[in-house]
């Protein structure tokens, strides 16, 4: 007997979703469990089903015809953060990213193709896609935000629950807004060394961080310069297509990794340097990426996959160049959250801690479950709100038990998650990214929370 079809795969496609995946990804999982205690919703529903090794059966079954894709089934497989923690855990090396991205971005096409009115609804259109990829347009976006904050008028409103007024979503996007810093000049498309030349680098500047860790961002140049780099600020670049590539919009993410490819010389560069882990992972997946968006085109998989393998987030870079030791004392008790794409994706864990030991005062305490997500996971704050504050109150919990005066991490969705938790439960912890004190301490100067 044929098991039943979803709505929009009845007389559309004979072949059922994810049939262009590789079938040995699915059997190089023996079906252990050992993934299930290292994923962050099992951890939080206890429900197979929401565990990677219950999503591979999903998602499999699905392939081989034996169950429909259902409603509850796509609720099962959205609900992943994606954030790859089985893959660390895995004793068998399944590569659980090259299953749940490609069927989930063609579960988008064939609800697009049925003009199934969800998959492209107001929200994914104008805000997902609309706005978010493009920093110029987040800025002029944040303008009204920043003096709302600056008049107070922001507490004003919540004060009078006038937020509540507004869509689920733009509450929610109203609740992640950080203490929006002062608009930062934009970066110089080339800055020279301090000191003797070492290396050559490009830097990326993304969209969502370019716009609202503006900073951060002069900080990593900064950084690079005290260590010898020339600093190259390609003009031309854009979003690296996380956003639309881990929602299931495949096309326009496959469009922005080629423009990405054709607005870096990677030949005349040591490393394309990233400082946001969720980027980063995006960027150095481009050859995959190519691979399963665009099978038949040899050319665009080699050419991206080679911009890929000149990926660097700053940690691994600075580690593997050696890193000139900052000077300035900063005396402050402070942890450090793995962001999941930094840790499972890219495998960098210990080149952050190392890098924040180099500078003086600084005192650095272990974080429980600190490689657990904090469920930010891009844009799944957003798009998954009850499992994403489920997941930030966790690690709130455990950031309050270390009594630190600042939290450290290398992911932009990561540092706006963590400071809406801390924020909302009344906690002044200074959120950070290690280049911003690495930046403090090479200048002689101390973060706000010191002065």
């Amino acid at each position: 007997m044929t098991p039943p079809q979803s709505a929009f795969e009845q007389g559309h496609h004979a072949a059922p979703v994810g049939s262009q995946i590789d079938y040995r990804y699915f059997m190089s999982c023996v079906h252990c469990g050992l993934c299930t205690s290292a994923c962050p919703t099992y951890l939080e529903t206890g429900n197979e089903n929401d565990s990677p090794r219950g999503r591979i059966y999903l998602m499999r079954g699905v392939v081989d015809g034996r169950i429909a894709l259902t409603d509850t089934v796509k609720h099962h497989l959205e609900l992943c953060l994606d954030c790859r923690a089985c893959e660390t855990a895995c004793p068998s090396g399944v590569q659980y990213g090259r299953l749940i991205e490609p069927f989930r971005v063609e579960m988008q096409q064939r609800e697009l193709a049925a003009g199934d009115p969800q998959a492209n609804g107001w929200f994914q259109k104008f805000i997902l896609y609309g706005l978010f990829p493009y920093a110029s347009r987040l800025r002029w976006a944040l303008a009204p935000a920043r003096w709302t904050q600056r008049l107070g008028l922001d507490r004003m409103a919540e004060g009078l629950g006038l937020t509540k007024l507004l869509p689920k979503q733009l509450q929610r996007m109203q609740s992640l807004l950080p203490k929006l810093p002062p608009p930062t000049p934009r970066l110089p498309e080339v800055l020279s060394p301090v000191g003797k030349r070492r290396a050559r680098v490009a830097l990326f500047t993304g969209c969502v961080a370019d716009a609202m860790f503006g900073p951060t961002n002069w900080a990593t140049a900064r950084v690079l310069q005290h260590n010898g780099c020339e600093v190259v600020v390609p003009r031309n670049q854009v979003c690296c297509g996380a956003i639309h590539y881990h929602s299931g919009a495949g096309e326009p993410a496959l469009q922005l990794a080629q423009q990405n490819a054709a607005a870096f010389n990677v030949d005349d560069v040591d490393a394309v340097i990233i400082n946001v882990a969720g980027c980063g992972s995006m960027l150095k997946d481009y050859g995959h990426v190519a691979h399963e968006l665009a099978p038949a085109d040899d050319a665009t998989r080699q050419r991206l996959d080679k911009f890929a393998h000149k990926v660097k987030d700053v940690s691994e870079f600075l580690m593997s160049l050696g890193p000139v030791a900052p000077t300035g004392e900063i005396k402050l008790r402070a942890t450090y959250h793995d962001a999941c794409h930094l840790c499972h994706a890219q495998k960098i864990r210990e080149q952050p801690r190392d890098l924040l030991s180099l500078v003086p005062g600084l005192e650095l305490v272990p974080l429980a479950e600190s490689e657990i997500c904090c469920g930010a996971a891009g844009s799944y704050n957003l798009t998954q709100p009850e499992m994403a504050a489920q997941l930030g109150r966790r690690k709130l919990e455990n950031i309050l038990k270390t009594n630190a005066q600042a939290v450290i991490t290398g992911n932009a969705g990561c540092s706006l998650q963590l400071q809406m938790q801390l924020r909302q439960a009344g906690h002044d912890i200074w959120v950070a990214h290690p280049m911003d004190v690495l930046d403090l301490s090479y200048r002689q100067q101390q973060p706000a929370c010191l002065r």
